[in-house]
């Protein structure tokens, strides 16, 4: 009962301290836009897009589909290609030191020359350019932590695996996967996040007007700052919720890998 005490106490501590945190900077936020006077276009206040939040709801949902569903195409191809890369990678050094650099070239790609030429290439009507804007921002961190966690088997682990006269798949299977796992995963957090934001940014460059990013920019033309508010609500909600996915998947996935309080 000791032991189980602490662990409690410590999982209420890490729910409820953001919640605070959150809280007390909402109402600074009230505070500061109320007394100081500050204009709506510069920054509305905590009520304004809340009620305006609550008056769109169902379009706010509609659009958070729309942008949910890009991002978690992009985010499931971007993965499945980054971790077939890594793996090849991992068994080929030449295609390894192909890879890295091209990862490396890929990440320093701006989404705002992506998204317009992907639109060229396959047409402002179609979903399929924002999906790839999605994909290719994600590859680079998944690829980049699959691959080191591929490459990080201990010594002394392989070495074992060699006196048992272990076949290369029971090595795999029992010590480079669950291993690699925790990288993995630590690259599909941060990938989550990235889905979400760069399904975002590319819905900015025209196209459907179904998703978040374009109902931002729509709102924000017309000086309904508080409902654009209200649209990049939902994405931060829609961020957190990919981002949760992911976390909870790593806890499933790899319950030798949680951390005790």
């Amino acid at each position: 009962m000791r032991r189980v005490l602490p662990g409690w106490a410590g999982t209420w501590g890490r729910a409820v301290a953001p919640v605070v945190v959150a809280v007390l900077a909402l109402t600074a936020w009230q505070v500061l836009v109320t007394v100081g006077r500050v204009a709506p276009f510069v920054l509305p206040s905590p009520v304004a897009i809340a009620e305006a939040l609550g008056a769109i709801l169902p379009q706010v949902v509609s659009a958070a589909l729309a942008t949910g569903a890009n991002a978690l195409w992009g985010l499931v191809a971007g993965s499945v290609l980054a971790l077939v890369a890594a793996a090849l990678a991992a068994r080929l050094g030449w295609l390894r030191s192909t890879l890295v650099p091209l990862a490396a070239v890929v990440a320093a790609l701006p989404i705002v020359a992506l998204a317009p030429i992907f639109a060229t290439m396959f047409g402002a009507t179609s979903e399929l350019p924002r999906q790839l804007v999605v994909t290719v921002v994600v590859f680079v961190p998944v690829f980049v932590n699959a691959l080191r966690g591929l490459q990080s088997v201990a010594p002394v682990h392989a070495d074992l695996m060699r006196a048992c006269a272990a076949s290369g798949w029971a090595a795999t299977r029992t010590v480079t996967l669950p291993g690699a796992l925790p990288h993995v995963f630590t690259g599909l957090r941060l990938a989550a996040a990235g889905a979400v934001i760069s399904a975002v940014v590319a819905e900015y460059f025209g196209g459907l007007q179904s998703g978040l990013g374009s109902r931002i920019t729509s709102a924000a033309a017309n000086s309904a700052y508080p409902r654009a508010w209200a649209y990049v609500t939902a994405a931060c909600a829609l961020g957190l919720l990919f981002y949760a996915a992911a976390l909870a998947a790593e806890r499933l996935t790899t319950p030798w890998n949680r951390r005790t309080s």
